[in-house]
């Protein structure tokens, strides 16, 4: 194993932040040698519990998130936060960068922040979070909060990755509607109703539990709905109890924990997938190839369908 690898997996064990944010950085560039650090990392992880954040642009996640960690940080455990922005269309990279906003914890040694950028991703989340996480993890953080870029019609890949879903909704801006769309009554666990001292935060409330009444989860949860303020800090506390008692929920000695199995089998499902891509790039088509078949294609000389099967006849 090269000898800086080794050095940045020993850093990373060691919580050292220079190795952290290094080790982070060849997983986002997709590096040759991001496969052997987290292949070294993954037998150091599953000890953190992983709270997925997601709601709408502008209902307050970001604060939310701050006040959120800042609670953990008081309690003496060790926050990671993953903050996934919207990608610039010029760089590629996060438009938020550091995450100015949140500047409680930008000087806490207890709290590691990093912003990454979607890329294009579908789902709300960069395609390196879950590796992301796993670094964090494996780093000894005991909480890691992902704050995805927000839910759309197919944006709920946060299921993916998250132990516990934490939907954010603010009054007055149509998110019961957006919410049946979005398919995020059947995915999340806490639903918390942020800027709840707005008008309309009881008729929303109401809502927001009738809808939870026609929904009936397999596992049996019955998801809660907590108010916060968070530029007050009001409702951080039960927040935080309604996280802790899904968590207690899911350990219950006679419920198999089925949520950390089908994350594991999303992520084979997402390494198989890029995997094989890669393979059909490499083997299967000719320099230039791919931009010449695109060609016609768009000019309506060839369909799509029998070109991928020409591909994968190459391959296969």
């Amino acid at each position: 194993m090269d000898r800086d690898i080794t050095a940045i997996i020993q850093g990373v064990l060691s919580r050292d932040t220079l190795a952290i944010a290094r080790a982070i950085s060849l997983v986002e560039n997709r590096s040759e040698d991001a496969p052997t650090l987290l292949k070294a990392l993954f037998p150091h992880t599953g000890k953190a519990f992983i709270i997925g954040v997601t709601g709408s642009p502008g209902v307050g996640k970001s604060t939310l998130v701050d006040r959120l960690a800042l609670h953990y940080r008081q309690e003496g455990e060790l926050v990671g936060i993953v903050a996934v922005d919207p990608s610039s269309p010029f760089s590629g990279g996060a438009i938020l960068g550091d995450r100015i906003r949140m500047q409680a914890l930008g000087t806490d040694p207890g709290v590691f922040i990093r912003s990454m950028a979607t890329r294009g991703n579908l789902g709300g989340l960069a395609a390196t979070t879950a590796d992301v996480v796993s670094i964090l993890d494996a780093a000894g953080y005991q909480k890691v909060i992902v704050e995805t870029v927000g839910v759309g019609q197919d944006e709920i890949d946060i299921v993916k990755t998250a132990d516990v879903i934490v939907v954010v909704l603010v009054p007055g801006m149509g998110d019961e509607i957006q919410t049946i769309k979005a398919g995020i009554m059947e995915i999340g666990d806490v639903f918390v109703i942020n800027k709840a001292d707005r008008q309309g935060v009881e008729r929303m409330e109401q809502g927001l539990r009738a809808l939870l009444e026609l929904t009936e989860r397999a596992d049996g949860w019955n998801p809660p709905v907590v108010k916060t303020v968070a530029t007050q800090n009001q409702g951080i506390d039960e927040l935080a109890r309604a996280i802790a008692a899904y968590h207690q929920f899911r350990q219950s000695p006679d419920r198999p924990d089925e949520r950390r199995r089908q994350i594991a089998e999303y992520r084979l499902i997402e390494l198989l997938r890029d995997r094989l891509l890669l393979i059909a790039l490499e083997r299967g088509l000719r320099n230039g190839e791919l931009k010449e078949l695109a060609r016609q294609v768009a000019d309506k000389e060839r369909d799509p369908y029998s070109i991928v099967e020409e591909i994968a006849s190459r391959v296969l």
